[in-house]
This record gives C-alpha cells, sequence and structure tokens, in this order.
C-alpha cells in the first residue's frame, strides 16, 4: 500500500499550492494515477468566469505535473516544469467535479522527465498533453 498523501510521497509544495488530494496509483519512476475535486468555494472560481465557473487550464496542467513529479520519484531535489507540449483542454471543468488524474513516464533523459498527462471526469477525457520537468542544478 502506497502513502496517498502527495507530500507523504515528496511533493516539495505547500498549502495553497497542492493540486492532488489523493495519489491512488503509484509506479515510481513509470506511472501514477491520482484525484483532485475543487470545491466550489476555492478561490479562483469568483474570477474565472464570475455566474460560470470552471478550473483553469493551468491549474489542471500544473495538478497534471505535481502528479508527474511524484511518479519522477526524485525525492529531495524538487523538478522544476520545463515544457509542456500539445496540451489540449477538452472539455471546462466545474466546481466539485472530481477529476482522475494520470501520468505516465514517456521519456527521461540529460536530466528531463517527459510524461504523457491525462485528466478525465466520469471517464471522459477533458484535458491531456505532454509534461516535461527538469532536475534543478546540483549546487
Amino acid at each position: 500500500m502506497i502513502a496517498r498523501d502527495p507530500v507523504a510521497l515528496g511533493l516539495p509544495h505547500r498549502e495553497p499550492f497542492i493540486f492532488l488530494d489523493e495519489v491512488l496509483t503509484l509506479t515510481p519512476g513509470e506511472r501514477g494515477t491520482a484525484t483532485k475535486a475543487f470545491p466550489p468555494g476555492t478561490p479562483f472560481f469568483s474570477g474565472h468566469f464570475p455566474g460560470d465557473p470552471l478550473v483553469p487550464g493551468v491549474i489542471l496542467t500544473e495538478a497534471l505535473a505535481q502528479l508527474s513529479g511524484i511518479v519522477a520519484g526524485q525525492r529531495g531535489r524538487a523538478l522544476r516544469l520545463a515544457a509542456i507540449k500539445g496540451m489540449k483542454f477538452r472539455r471546462a471543468v466545474r466546481p466539485a467535479e472530481v477529476i482522475a488524474l494520470s501520468a505516465e513516464k514517456s521519456g527521461n533523459t540529460g536530466g528531463l522527465w517527459q510524461f504523457t498527462v491525462e485528466a478525465r471526469v466520469d471517464g471522459e477525457v477533458v484535458a491531456e498533453g505532454v509534461i516535461v520537468l527538469a532536475e534543478p542544478p546540483v549546487t
């Protein structure tokens, strides 16, 4: 059984910038799944968009990047988002919807980690693309 808490699994972020509720599966260095639901009172909903709230695409992308960082398994080395490739947003995600996130390593070379990522709500793909993380320089 894995620790389901993202911070316990090595996520270097802290509130209010943790965009994973629970890690469901994890094969370090290979793949993982997690969930996230943004409660209706989440502050960004009041301005994105008033009367028609939706989760910003950049927040969905960050959630996928956070999961990718956990999958990379580089505890103690906070990987940095280096690139977002071909990210597509298929439909809006609304307050309280449970988002199923997945990340699978598709490459690793020269300090760069590439992940194929996907977000689903009720089995429907809402976002997909490729995330590239970079190892920070050793100091």
